[in-house]
């Protein structure tokens, strides 16, 4: 069954796109056919975080107004056989997004890939509330900062009541759950910045997976390459542990993937005992 996940976060920076394309190649490696879309009309960038911008001719604009079919705006990626993007509009404002073009779209999509990854624009305006009306799962990117675990709190909200599974009212909801991403676990200990456990308790969602702060996630974005394609990094393998458990697998929670292999509860009690 195909399924429809949004990523998303009230605040712009915090690494929605790139966990976009990390999580849509992720899954693809997973053996799953994927496509993400970018919803951040007027302002994309998914196309060159993937590496595809030059192979742009139709966009997700284009499909909704009936000016080209949904096959001609997929670009196929050259990496991995099962992952598909669908670029947006560089020229376009929000309004040329309709809630019906939008399903329109997405049910078609629904017949032929797994996963429909939505990468959402920032803040909690038109596009935002598109990208995330029709998922059925979300997840929502923070960094572990107070201003940005605030607007996160605040996507939750509109997750629970203006999305169409919560408009049903038979108590369906978008499953929800938090990617803390560039986590420096020092600066965390020093004060410098939340700490995880502080993040969990503001938001009450489940932990999905730590994203620690890395060089490596700015070179891939550079080379127009999801971060997840570099198994080695610490911030890919990361990534390939938040897709594993994004689709079920049991994956130990780590704070950085790189470091030998022990309980990051354990560390946490370590750290405050």
């Amino acid at each position: 069954m195909s399924k429809v996940i949004v990523v998303t976060s009230g605040k712009g920076g915090v690494g929605k796109t790139t966990s976009s394309a990390a999580i849509a190649a992720g899954l693809a490696m997973r053996g799953h056919k994927t496509v993400v879309i970018d919803f951040d009309v007027g302002l994309r960038n998914l196309d060159m975080i993937m590496g595809c911008e030059r192979r742009v001719v139709f966009d997700f604009i284009n499909v909704i107004q009936g000016d080209a079919k949904l096959k001609q705006a997929l670009i196929k990626d050259r990496r991995l056989e099962n992952l598909y993007v669908l670029p947006t509009s560089q020229t376009r404002d929000k309004d040329a997004l309709t809630t019906e073009g939008v399903k329109t779209v997405l049910d078609e999509l629904r017949e032929e890939f797994d996963y429909i990854v939505c990468d959402s624009p920032a803040g909690i305006e038109r596009g935002a509330h598109l990208a995330m009306y029709y998922a059925d799962e979300a997840v929502v990117v923070t960094n572990p900062e107070v201003s940005s675990v605030r607007d996160s709190d605040r996507v939750l909200g509109l997750l629970n009541s203006k999305t169409f599974l919560a408009e049903k009212g038979d108590d369906s909801a978008v499953k929800a759950q938090l990617l803390l991403t560039r986590f420096d676990q020092n600066r965390s200990a020093n004060g410098e910045m939340m700490s995880v456990q502080d993040v969990l308790e503001i938001l009450a969602i489940p932990l999905l997976g730590i994203i620690p702060e890395s060089t490596s996630v700015l070179k891939a974005s550079n080379e127009g390459t999801p971060v997840s394609l570099d198994e080695k990094s610490p911030a890919g393998k990361a990534y390939m542990d938040a897709v594993g458990r994004l689709v079920g697998e049991q994956i130990e929670m780590r704070v950085n993937p790189g470091e030998q292999r022990r309980g990051f509860f354990q560390r946490l009690l370590g750290r405050t005992a």
